[in-house]
C-alpha cells in the first residue's frame, strides 16, 4: 500500500496492494482513491511523504537511466499517469487504472483544499502564484522558485527540499520537472522533519491556471492528449512523442521476456 513504506504508527489503510507492472510498483488507485489517501495522510499530520504519477516519458527515462528507480520506489504513493500504461496493463491482466496528475492537483485545489490553508509551490512562476490567488482565493502560499538546471545541482535540491520541509503544513506542489521534482522530494523526506504530501505534478498548475490548454475532455477520455499537447507545442515535444514515446513498446515487451 501507499503507506507501506512510512515508518509510521498504525492507521487506517485502504484496501489495495501495490501491483508490479513494467518494474515499478505502482498503488493500483484511480483519481478519487489517490485523494482519499492524501488527504488521510494529510488529516493525520504524518510525516512527509510524496506522490509520483509515472506516465510513459517517466518510464522510456527509467529504462534508459534505472539509476533514477529509487525516486519512484521510495515515493508513498506511486499512480499510473498513462492511458496507454494502463492499456498495456490490462493486455497482462492487470487493472492499473489511469489517475492523471492534472485531474489529482485540479480535484485538490478546486473540492478538497480550503483557500485559507497553507500550500507550498515549488516551480512555476510568478503567473501561476497570481492566478492561484485570483482565481482559486489562496492567500498563504509559500512559493520557492529554484534554479534552472537543478538536476545537476545538488545544492538547489537540498535548498529546495529544506523549504519544502519547513514549509509544508498540508499539500505541495513540486513543478520543476521530472527527474528534478522527485529528486527534492525524495531528498525531503531523507532529511525528515516535514508533513504532509507532496506531489510531483510536473504541468499540472499550467493547465489548472490555464497557461497552457489542456486538451479537450473527448481527446482526454479516447487517450489522445499527448496528440493535443504535440499540436500545442511540436517543437517542444516533438522528440518526446514521436522519437522516445514509441520505445514504450519495445520496452514493455522485454518486460514481458523477462517476466516469463
Amino acid at each position: 500500500m501507499g503507506y507501506s513504506s512510512l515508518s509510521l504508527p498504525a492507521i487506517p489503510t485502504l484496501p489495495v496492494d501495490r501491483m508490479s507492472f513494467m518494474g515499478l510498483d505502482f498503488d493500483p488507485l484511480d483519481t478519487t482513491g489517490l485523494i482519499e489517501a492524501a488527504n488521510l495522510h494529510v488529516r493525520m499530520k504524518h510525516p512527509l511523504t510524496y506522490v509520483v504519477t509515472p506516465n510513459v516519458d517517466h518510464m522510456v527515462r527509467l529504462d534508459a537511466e534505472p539509476q533514477l528507480k529509487p525516486l519512484y520506489e521510495e515515493a508513498g504513493f506511486n499512480v499510473c499517469d498513462s492511458r496507454i500504461l494502463e492499456i498495456l496493463a490490462r493486455l497482462e491482466g492487470k487493472h492499473l487504472p489511469a489517475a492523471p496528475g492534472a485531474d489529482i492537483v485540479e480535484n485538490l485545489i478546486r473540492d478538497h483544499i480550503d483557500p485559507s490553508d497553507r500550500i507550498v509551490v515549488i516551480g512555476g512562476g510568478a503567473d501561476i502564484i497570481e492566478a492561484l490567488i485570483r482565481d482559486f482565493g489562496f492567500d498563504d502560499i509559500a512559493w520557492h522558485d529554484p534554479p534552472m538546471g537543478m538536476r545537476n545541482n545538488p545544492a538547489a535540491i537540498d535548498a529546495a527540499a529544506r523549504f519544502l520541509i519547513e514549509k509544508n503544513e498540508g499539500y505541495a506542489f513540486l513543478c520543476v520537472g521530472s527527474p528534478q521534482q522527485e529528486m527534492v522530494a525524495k531528498r525531503a523526506v531523507e532529511m525528515g522533519g516535514g508533513r504532509g504530501v507532496a506531489l510531483c505534478c510536473g504541468a499540472s498548475l499550467d493547465f489548472l491556471t490555464g497557461k497552457v490548454e489542456r486538451a479537450p475532455k473527448w481527446m482526454r477520455e479516447a487517450r489522445l492528449e499527448w496528440l493535443h499537447r504535440l499540436i500545442s507545442q511540436p517543437k517542444r515535444l516533438w522528440k518526446r512523442y514521436l522519437v522516445d514515446g514509441p520505445k514504450i513498446f519495445r520496452i514493455w515487451m522485454k518486460s514481458q521476456k523477462s517476466a516469463n
